[in-house]
């Protein structure tokens, strides 16, 4: 009988890979490693287990979770916001697979597309599951996020837009995917997989799945850039004045002030369930039911600071 560890790499089985921060900051990969020959082998099964949302079937939504409230509209505010973002890459990253300058980088983020597109129709896939209706859905998710995506992620699609599109710049476009975007990111979304654990297992379980898909997006696009620098010296400054301008930008974002009132709200929601959490750790050696808002919001910034410093410092670019 052939087992997971057989089939499938560590860093993309659902039941072995690191956790999105850990994974982020050890793993290391390359585009030729990772081309549509892996992506084929291990994601669909390794990954996902065969379902599309990369969830288990067998889990349902709890009944809590469907009613009307604070933790209803947090996982629904938080969960709108991803997939208008998760979509936003994928279109991105199209050019990428355009502009890249071998087969390598064109195949591996062919399938970075594919897991940017696969992760926006899973997010609003658990709308659906959380009662929202297919007819109704763009309505709804407008209403929960609309304001939030034009306030942030519209300014990161025109920066990122101007390199990649316009200026034809592959690096540049790897750079800001990797170190301004999903660098940032990615805490905020391994904080959301542990937060929802025991509120809403299917939503942890797709932010499980997505968070596999970050580590190897991370680490390919730091193997890229790493390279490049390696052999093209030259270009280091042009490389750290983009991402000085991509750090003022993130800087004038209302990044924390969005996180903060989705913090607030899920914080109304633990208070009223309190009685599902019991003593589980949101990080080692913290109750989740002992957490405020500020610090959970303060933990994934921390996070954020120090996953970005990783990246930067694996690609050479700090002194």
């Amino acid at each position: 009988m052939t087992t997971s560890i057989e089939k499938f790499p560590v860093e993309a089985d659902r039941h072995r890979a690191p956790g999105l921060l850990e994974g982020a900051l050890r793993t290391e990969l390359t585009p030729e490693g990772c081309d549509l020959g892996y992506w084929f082998r291990a994601v669909p099964e390794g990954t996902l287990g065969g379902d599309p949302l990369g969830r288990s079937p067998d889990v349902p939504v709890p009944d809590h979770m469907m009613v009307d409230g604070p933790l209803r509209q947090a996982v629904m505010q938080e969960l709108a916001f991803r997939s208008m973002a998760e979509e936003k890459a994928a279109r991105a990253i199209s050019f990428l697979v355009a502009y890249a300058p071998d087969l390598a980088g064109m195949d591996f983020y062919s399938s970075q597309l594919m897991d940017e597109a696969r992760h926006a129709y899973a997010f609003r896939g658990h709308l659906l599951e959380l009662g929202v209706s297919q007819g109704e859905l763009a309505a709804t998710m407008e209403s929960l996020a609309g304001v939030d995506r034009d306030a942030v992620l519209n300014p990161l699609e025109e920066f990122g837009l101007a390199v990649m599109e316009k200026e034809r710049d592959y690096i540049g476009g790897v750079i800001t995917l990797t170190v301004l975007v999903e660098g940032v990111l990615a805490p905020t979304a391994e904080l959301s997989e542990r937060k929802w654990r025991p509120f809403d297992a299917p939503a942890a379980e797709i932010e499980r799945a997505a968070g596999i898909d970050e580590i190897r997006h991370l680490s390919v696009g730091t193997t890229i850039v790493r390279r490049h620098v390696r052999q093209h010296p030259e270009d280091l400054e042009r490389i750290g004045e983009l991402v000085a301008r991509g750090m003022r930008l993130w800087s004038e974002l209302p990044v924390q002030q969005m996180t903060f009132r989705r913090e607030q709200l899920y914080q109304q929601g633990l208070d009223q369930h309190r009685d599902l959490v019991g003593d589980y750790e949101v990080w080692p050696g913290r109750r989740l039911v002992d957490t405020t808002a500020e610090e959970r919001m303060l933990a994934a910034a921390e996070w954020s600071r120090v996953t970005q410093e990783a990246r930067l410092t694996d690609m050479g670019l700090t002194s």
